[in-house]
């Protein structure tokens, strides 16, 4: 058998000066129980090789860069074949936050760890390789399909740039200040995971400040005045937690100052939760009477110092001053400053918002496309494409508005017709900006990318009214499955498909079996659903940490 090793050596290191990189070596060996046949091969891929055709077919993979980590990337990311693409993942965050839980994690209700999910983790489930850089994208190059981005960890570490063949934009939104002073060096946020650590360790701050020797009873009183402004799903949340945290935890740690702790909640328009069934803000407002929450309505914030609020009541144009010790900004979201460049490039400049068409790519650009909160949906107006519409159904030139003879048809009036596909027009709205969209957008984004090939062969979409065939992809639509509003107490409003609306303490545990079931793993599923039996067992923890 050595000696059979070393001839198979020999031998091949005879052929290796030649221009043939592929040998095989057939040794016949004979033995006193028969012959046998040993192949011995030495293959180095060449030109036209199966190998080297291997290679080739993974270079040529279309690189797909993604922006952003939050609902709509992970959700794109998790339904995504990344065996068809070069897959690149780019987000300043590491991590995944189930965002609807943030409120519960200013007060302790939730850890910060159960609702976060290592990007990695997810990445790692996936049986192709992908590439993942914790970084931010600082700008788009759309001309040169290319993206700079910077690390947040090292502020020394250079920057670097990716090629991509498509771009997936789904970075979020920043929050909105609407120009008002003071509201960035004064007042705290809940976009982020945090966010909302810095609030839990505030309202500690806020308590252990108002108990100090020394202190006046307006001092006091300053410290423990915690201000909401807006009165939609977030504020209302943290108003309603905040409560709970105060009456059920801390004012037994701190039973000297029970009597003087105030939470406000500002709102600019008529009634708070105003995206919500009517039946709800009333519940809401009811809710928040009995439980001691002042709720101003009709009143517009116009500067915040570090130790007052001032605002506008609409309805008498009185400006007022309230002092506080903390104050939530949550008002609205806003585009990130890479995207507003982006938007400069591409002609979209003098929009708010990042436009996309139905199929959520971006306007202008054929290989970008934008998901959640940074993009909307701009949606084609039935007016503009009246006349192709008619045109296409008027298939042999026969004029649809005369009949046979010629005469104009009575029941047809198409300017009356005109005018009510206007009022249509005008009915549109965009989507909100909710975690439900955005992982919506995500996985019907994912599915296309998955189908383009069978799509392009055979389009699946409406026919094109402004040209041949047939749109490649069914259009985006959204599918409302209701939405949750939590007011404390264990008691929580529901607002469900079929016009059915629900409050009260059932809709509360509503509230927990479908927050634990749409956690994005059974790690972060045990985690929650564990921090919400310790709290019942042994309350919120009031430490800062």
């Amino acid at each position: 058998m050595t000696n059979l090793s070393s001839f198979v050596r020999r031998a091949s290191g005879a052929f290796s000066g030649s221009t043939t990189y592929s040998r095989l070596l057939v040794l016949c060996t004979l033995s006193l129980s028969g012959g046998g046949l040993v192949a011995y091969s030495e293959s180095q891929s060449e030109p036209g090789s199966p190998a080297s055709e291997h290679g080739e077919k993974e270079r040529e993979k279309k690189r797909v860069v993604l922006l952003g980590t939050g609902w709509a990337g992970i959700s794109f990311l998790k339904d995504l074949d990344v065996s068809s693409y070069d897959v690149q993942v780019v987000s300043p965050q590491n991590y995944f936050a189930f965002t609807p839980l943030l409120p519960s994690v200013t007060c302790g209700t939730v850890e910060a760890r159960s609702i976060a999910e290592p990007v990695r983790n997810i990445v790692k489930k996936r049986s192709a390789e992908i590439q993942f850089w914790e970084a931010e994208a600082i700008k788009i190059d759309a001309a040169k399909n290319e993206v700079f981005c910077k690390s947040n960890i090292d502020k020394e570490t250079r920057d670097f740039s990716l090629e991509y063949d498509y771009l997936i934009i789904a970075v979020g939104a920043q929050v909105n200040t609407f120009g008002t002073p003071g509201v960035l060096e004064n007042c705290h946020f809940l976009k982020e995971l945090e966010d909302a650590q810095k609030i839990r360790r505030t309202v500690t701050d806020c308590f252990e400040k108002a108990v100090l020797p020394g202190l006046s009873e307006e001092e006091r009183k300053r410290n423990l005045h915690f201000v909401i402004v807006g009165g939609g799903p977030t504020g209302v949340e943290f108003a309603a937690e905040l409560h709970d945290y105060i009456q059920e935890d801390l004012i037994n740690l701190y039973p000297t100052i029970k009597d003087l702790v105030r939470i406000t909640l500002i709102q600019s328009g008529d009634h708070i939760l105003n995206s919500f069934d009517e039946r709800i803000s009333s519940f809401a407002e009811k809710k928040f009477q009995r439980d001691g929450i002042e709720v101003l309505t009709e009143c517009r914030v116009v500067n915040v110092s570090d130790k007052e609020i001032t605002m506008k009541i609409k309805s008498t144009g009185a400006v007022c001053s309230i002092p506080h010790g903390l104050v939530l900004w949550s008002t609205g979201v806003g585009t990130r400053p890479a995207i507003k460049d982006f938007m400069e490039q591409i002609g979209q400049g003098k929009r708010r918002v990042l436009a996309t068409n139905e199929w959520l790519r971006v306007k202008e650009c054929e290989n970008v496309y934008a998901l959640g909160d940074c993009a909307t949906i701009d949606q084609r107006k039935v007016m503009e494409d009246i006349s192709a519409i008619f045109a296409a159904a008027d298939k042999d030139n026969s004029d649809l508005l005369k009949d046979p003879q010629g005469n104009p048809r009575r029941e047809v009036d198409i300017e009356g017709f005109k005018l009510a596909l206007s009022h249509v027009d005008t009915q549109m709205k965009s989507l909100p900006a909710t975690a439900q969209v955005a992982a919506q957008q995500g996985a019907y984004l994912a599915r296309n990318f998955n189908h383009r090939q069978q799509c392009i062969e055979h389009p699946e979409g409406p026919r094109r009214f402004r040209g041949l065939g047939r749109h490649h992809f069914r259009p985006f639509r959204y599918k409302h499955f209701g939405q949750f509003a939590p007011l404390g107490g264990e008691q929580a409003a529901a607002e469900l498909p079929g016009d059915w609306v629900s409050m009260g303490h059932s809709t509360q545990w509503l509230w927990y079996s479908v927050y634990a079931s749409k956690q994005v793993s059974w790690r972060t599923r045990v985690l929650v659903v564990s921090d919400w039996t310790r709290r019942f067992i042994f309350g919120r923890d009031s430490s800062r940490i």
